[in-house]
């Protein structure tokens, strides 16, 4: 099977920052953990690919030759590029020591023994000191609703949403001020707990502590011992012109607040562009149909027509048909990343008048006469060319 797109597999995009590689990287490996998912192969095979996508990504000699030959830089006989080296499978380094690297700082010692337990890693090892190792917040997603008009101007926005926040009694550390804490009486600090079935040995995170290894003597009043209040944000946003129905904003550390003195996650916003009562929006182009008089299709002429930022012209030449399209250039949407805008289409369809006075027919029935076109086709006129 050809292999994932390593900054897929992140979930970054390719000008993502180291720390977003990290952050990206720690929340991947805790969900895909073997030690989280006992027993499932599938899970393993993920938490492999990304230690081995990040791996490469956070190393600019190895990006760099990915990101010029992709997969193939680190394989034999492959474009040139260099290879990763160390005891995992494929030339890569051994999974579990980057995930240690990341969650602690270092690689594995030199009498270490197997892949580790996730929380031995993520909370500090087995003695104990856990309370040290924070929790990072979940990040949120706000959906934000626009105008067509306002999507090409670019705007700005004042969004409110309900958020859990460092709790301002106890600053995040859940407990009542002038209190302690004290070792978990469950796992005896170690922030984990050990259980057996048969010869298979299994550690899980402490159900007492949650992994922080210390207990609360008195839990904070305001926010229970959760260190964290669900409060109301505001936030004001500056939405970019060119901006389509799917595009992402990310405003960081406005997601939801760390437990323990973790990071908090990132706020992203996630743009909905109405439909327009006038225009239809292709890419960067717009699309407006339009009627016409006939006299104006046949005799032609100039028609105003409506844009986003006011009136254009266009030239109707003379003999214009039905469904004929006419360009406006630089008229539609701005290009996101700057450098000038789309076109307007506009097509135009004849409008052919319901009901004529009778000093319109008589003028009409004697263009028809003029032309050749007997108005009753028993006559002959226009269909005499067609049935001989």
């Amino acid at each position: 099977m050809a292999k994932e797109d390593y900054y897929k597999l992140l979930g970054v995009e390719r000008d993502a920052s180291a720390s977003d590689l990290k952050k990206a990287y720690r929340k991947m490996a805790v969900k895909w953990h073997p030690d989280k998912n006992p027993g499932n192969a599938e899970a393993e095979a993920k938490f492999k690919e990304i230690s081995e996508a990040y791996e490469v990504l956070k190393d600019p000699e190895k990006k760099a030759a990915y990101d010029r030959y992709g997969h193939a830089a680190f394989t034999q006989g492959g474009m040139g590029g260099p290879r990763p080296g160390g005891a995992g499978g494929g030339g890569f380094h051994d999974p579990f020591d980057i995930f240690r690297e990341v969650f602690s700082g270092g690689g594995r010692s030199a009498g270490g023994g197997g892949g580790g337990g996730i929380f031995e890693d993520f909370f500090g090892g087995g003695g104990g000191g856990g309370a040290d190792s924070g929790l990072d917040g979940n990040d949120l997603r706000f959906d934000l609703e626009i105008s067509l008009e306002e999507a090409a101007s670019g705007v700005e926005k004042e969004i409110r949403y309900r958020r859990p926040k460092q709790c301002s009694h106890c600053k995040g550390d859940g407990a009542e001020p002038g209190s302690g804490r004290s070792t978990c009486p469950t796992c005896g600090g170690a922030g984990q707990v050990s259980s057996s079935r048969g010869f298979i040995s299994f550690r899980q995170v402490c159900p007492t502590c949650s992994g922080a290894g210390q207990v609360i003597e008195k839990p904070c009043g305001k926010c229970n011992g959760e260190g964290r209040i669900n409060e109301t944000s505001t936030l004001k946003i500056k939405i970019p012109a060119g901006v389509d129905t799917g595009s992402r904003l990310r405003s960081s550390g406005k997601g939801e607040a760390g437990i323990r003195g973790g990071h908090s996650g990132d706020l992203y916003i996630v743009v909905h562009v109405k439909e327009h009562d006038l225009f239809e929006r292709r890419n960067d182009n717009l699309f407006l149909n339009l009627k016409i008089p006939f006299t104006l299709a046949a005799l032609g002429g100039t028609l105003e027509v409506p844009t986003l930022n006011g009136k254009g012209s266009i030239k109707v030449p003379t003999g214009t048909q039905s469904g004929t399209t006419f360009r406006l250039k630089g008229k539609g949407m701005p290009h996101l990343r700057g450098g000038g805008s789309g076109d307007q289409m506009v097509k135009v369809a004849i409008d052919v008048p319901k009901k004529l006075n009778s000093e319109e027919r008589t003028a009409l029935e004697a263009f028809a006469k003029a032309c050749g076109d007997e108005t009753d086709s028993s006559s002959g006129g226009f269909f005499k060319g067609i049935f001989k």
